[in-house]
């Protein structure tokens, strides 16, 4: 019986996955037939196949050597993942390890207006962020979309519990050897929290990567759009084309979810056990 319920609730997982593949291969025609009921209020209800009726390739094709929009968003997408990652690891990283390992005053504090900041939305954040980006001249610019993100309290919080989990007889010992601060923290701190680096990595590029809001907000310029605001524009008249582009969309998350599984499964297993 268990079995079954996980089989079940597996399959509604990768249900999504599965309809973004079977989409970007069906024709045009079997895709306004299946969900015109949906898109263009026809009659009747919409219906979907597990495999299609006509594989085709031409949705691919139009979209990675036709579509000269969707590999401008693209790289606008890779630019701000990789803007916001490398700002977290020069911010978030330092930040963390002073924060575990510093005898700080107020750092009770501290963390709690981290949970309490990393708690709101981005709805909360909006009018001030966008006020101090109109301020700086940054609106209409890929920095408004990243600079905001590079300060998320996020990966301080997870990379806390990693940096304060090193047993302090080691940190002693640098010491006693004559390591200085900044080198126990580039030989030690970073070396045995790359797990936790990692799974921030990761989780930092998949929210990156599927940012809606912000760059809605902020961007006005169409050229400067993200991937993730691609899609929205797609009609039914270019279904297909919005399945090759979302599964496109997939790959990258996917490939860097399967290629760092294992850091990441022991990165959440090292945040959930106690301090």
């Amino acid at each position: 019986m268990l079995f079954a319920a996980l089989l079940a609730l597996t399959l509604l997982i990768c249900f999504p996955i599965w309809f973004a593949v079977t989409g970007a291969f069906s024709a045009q025609w079997e895709l306004e037939a299946k969900l015109s009921p949906i898109f263009s209020a026809g009659e009747g209800m919409a219906a979907w196949s597990a495999l299609p009726a006509a594989p085709t390739l031409k949705s691919l094709v139009e979209v990675l050597l036709d579509s000269p929009g969707f590999f401008t968003m693209f790289w606008n997408s890779v630019m701000i993942s990789l803007g916001v990652l490398g700002g977290q690891l020069l911010t978030a990283v330092p930040a963390a390890w002073a924060l575990a390992r510093f005898p700080l005053r107020g750092k009770k504090a501290i963390l709690t207006a981290y949970i309490v900041l990393m708690l709101m939305p981005f709805q909360v954040l909006m009018l001030p962020q966008y006020l101090v980006l109109q301020k700086c001249n940054l609106l209409d610019t890929l920095g408004a979309v990243i600079l905001p993100a590079v300060f998320s309290t996020f990966p301080v919080f997870i990379l806390h519990r990693f940096f304060k989990a090193i047993p302090q007889e080691i940190l002693e010992a640098a010491r006693l050897d004559g390591a200085g601060e900044l080198r126990i923290f580039c030989q030690i701190g970073i070396p045995m929290g790359v797990p936790g680096i990692l799974s921030v990595c990761i989780l930092t590029f998949l929210d990156s990567w599927n940012m809606i809001e912000q760059p809605m907000t902020y961007l006005k310029t169409k050229s400067l759009w993200p991937l993730s605001l691609f899609l929205p524009e797609i009609g039914m008249e270019e279904m297909g084309v919005g399945f090759a582009a979302a599964l496109m969309m997939l790959i990258p998350a996917l490939l860097l979810f399967l290629g760092c599984q294992e850091y990441l499964e022991q990165g959440i297993a090292m945040s959930g056990g106690k301090d």
